[in-house]
């Protein structure tokens, strides 16, 4: 009985003392993987969650201004007038309702049903035929929508200066003709930048709350503090645990980049190596990160919430998935830098949009692991406690 306790004594270490062994870590990652694969919800979130994600994105969400309507109030009976009134019909931009008085468009305006109006003035052909500086036509918008407000008035200068191009020596002379150039998306199509960003949106989300959750729902259950009780190190459980879920982020990025490509008509102008290793370092942060929360709240409804305020929303908001980082006061840019999605975001619309930039490539994933190591150190040292 003696021998048998100094036995036991003398093989027994203290946490944060016990040799790495591979043999428990795959023994480890093996009942992971069992337990990942028959829980139905952690499928649905990492495989069914980014396709219908992925579609949203790319059907709902849209920065493209597209059919607005404006109304276009015809005060001149001209024939001249009445060419313009056409050109503006023509684009494919506007949705164009047509008015007499400008009354009846401005009601329209007020609620809601138009987003501006131009009016054609009674003294049009007088003003084209002085061919001065003197304004032909005036752009009304609705300003509570500032963006719209922009595009209705863009198009609206654009469909006036293309009319009067067109009709040869009535345009005003210019000294220097401004030909616009797009680099990496010609088509300006928010999609092909909103797909590649979204994807990172989505991994945030596996790599956050699927790591939140799943080890959360093991402390609620009391299984947790049965692993932690074996002979395993507390690095070993932590690998092992995650593992399985690093797998099952690289497959979901996989389908997702295979649907933004042969069903959004994304191109990936880079490799695919470069985008599984772009990938493959943002779930180190995104796994640590869900790891360090489930550790801390142990209970799947906070771990929940932490989860979305801290990864999630911070990722949607301020990565510059859908604003412009240049454009935020200089604190909130100062908090960007802490976002894993931040680089990630950046990465994926180069890798997809431009091609294999290492100089972007290089800065950012040096940011991403400096951040999950700094996760998974706090995941470990919360680990440690909890065993202790």
């Amino acid at each position: 009985m003696n021998a048998a306790a100094r036995k036991q004594g003398d093989g027994a270490l203290p946490t944060g003392s016990r040799r790495f062994d591979r043999r428990r870590l795959m023994a480890l990652v093996v009942k992971e993987s069992h337990q990942a694969l028959r829980d139905p919800s952690t499928l649905l979130i990492a495989f069914v969650l980014p396709v219908v994600l992925l579609l949203l994105f790319a059907y709902a969400v849209s920065l493209d201004a597209k059919n607005v309507r404006v109304g276009v109030v015809l005060e001149s009976p001209g024939a001249s007038a009445q060419s313009l009134a056409a050109a503006f019909s023509g684009t494919r931009f506007l949705d164009v309702h047509f008015a007499h008085d400008r009354r009846e468009v401005a009601d329209q305006l007020v609620s809601g049903a138009l987003r501006g109006y131009v009016v054609i003035p009674q003294d049009f052909e007088q003003r084209l035929a002085r061919r001065g500086s003197e304004p032909l036509v005036q752009i009304i918008t609705d300003g509570s929508y500032p963006n719209t407000a922009n595009y209705v008035e863009n198009y609206a200068r654009g469909v006036v200066q293309s009319w009067r191009a067109g009709r040869g020596a009535a345009a005003p002379q210019q000294a220097v003709m401004l030909e616009p150039r797009y680099w990496f998306n010609p088509e300006l199509e928010s999609r092909r930048a909103l797909i590649p960003g979204a994807i990172a949106i989505v991994m945030t989300i596996i790599g956050t709350m699927l790591t939140a959750l799943v080890v959360a729902r093991e402390w609620e259950r009391g299984t947790m503090e049965a692993v932690l009780s074996t002979p395993a190190s507390v690095a070993e459980i932590l690998i092992g645990k995650l593992l399985p879920y690093f797998v099952l982020g690289m497959l979901s990025t996989l389908g997702a980049a295979a649907l933004a490509v042969f069903v959004f008509g994304v191109p990936l102008h880079g490799s695919l190596a470069a985008l599984l290793l772009l990938s493959a370092v943002f779930m180190v942060p995104a796994l640590g990160q869900g790891l360090l929360i489930s550790s801390l709240a142990r209970n799947q409804f906070l771990a929940a919430q932490i989860a979305l305020f801290t990864g999630f929303l911070p990722a949607f908001m301020l990565s510059g998935f859908l604003y412009e980082i240049d454009a935020m006061p200089a604190p909130i840019r100062a908090v960007t830098h802490l976002i894993p999605a931040r680089y990630f975001v950046e990465s994926l619309k180069t890798v997809f949009l431009a091609g294999d930039i290492w100089a972007v490539f290089v800065p950012n994933l040096l940011a991403m692991a400096a951040i999950g190591v700094v996760f998974f150190g706090l995941a470990k040292r919360a680990t440690r406690k909890n065993l202790e």
